[in-house]
């Protein structure tokens, strides 16, 4: 009897740890940190219906240190497209770079710099794709500069009666593109001048802010208008993504 109890004990034992070592295991190889990532991209996919829009495009974005030379910027919204689809929001070569992650909804707003001398169209594609897509996507961008080629463009968002009544693809000045990992979203903003001037040369934003960019685009600052003002949407996204992932069920 007592030979039994202790092999009985050493199977216990012996089982326990397997089992913490299971849970360590899982803890250790990130499936805990899988799990949260896609309850996070659950979360956000709903975003689209589910939040107001001043949430995701406020009324005023103030950019402290946005402009060139580490200027401030604040913009204003003066138009919110209805949501809809993607069929005709970007360049054809663009829709096609974007089709592996379909299109969930699109929401799009534009804004105008306080001296309303340039207009800005800043867009969330709100895509049906997993992490792992997303990641495949955010890679091919990187490893093959889809973000900055002249013929893969978003277009931009021009209403009638506003700043942006000229702003159609001519107009385009500067851009950039920015695919998600964290969220299943592809972030955008596309700058011009207001005044509906044509524009021969784009430039995507990533080079118009550089230091010593003499384009037309980065002597304007359009390369700030469209990059500082697509990372504030980004960043309020990311926060209405975890506050709304921290809400209990």
């Amino acid at each position: 009897m007592g030979s039994r109890s202790v092999a009985a004990a050493v199977c216990f034992v012996l089982g326990l740890g397997l089992i913490v070592g299971a849970v360590t295991g899982s803890w250790l190889t990130g499936e805990g940190g899988t799990e949260a990532a896609a309850n996070s991209f659950g979360t956000a996919r709903t975003l689209w219906h589910s939040v107001p829009v001043d949430d995701l495009f406020p009324p005023t974005v103030e950019g402290t240190g946005a402009g060139p030379g580490g200027a401030d910027r604040t913009w204003t919204r003066i138009a919110v497209a209805p949501d809809a689809g993607c069929a005709h929001a970007f360049d054809p070569l663009l829709y096609k770079a974007l089709a592996p992650v379909g299109c969930q909804r699109l929401l799009r707003a534009t804004y105008t710099d306080a001296t309303q001398s340039y207009v800005t169209t800043v867009g969330l594609l709100f895509t049906k794709a997993d992490p792992a897509a997303m990641s495949a996507l955010a890679a091919r961008f990187r490893d093959e500069h889809l973000d900055l080629r002249t013929d893969l463009m978003p277009r931009p968002y021009a209403a009638a009666g506003t700043a942006a009544a000229a702003f159609g693809d001519r107009q385009r000045a500067s851009w950039t593109i920015s695919v998600l990992t964290d969220a299943p979203v592809v972030a955008y903003a596309v700058s011009g001048w207001a005044d509906g001037r044509t524009v021969d040369a784009p430039q995507p934003a990533a080079d118009a802010v550089r230091s010593g960019a003499t384009t037309d685009p980065a002597q304007a600052g359009l390369g700030n208008e469209a990059q500082g003002l697509a990372d504030r949407v980004e960043r309020r996204l990311r926060k209405t993504v975890g506050t709304a992932t921290e809400k209990p069920a």
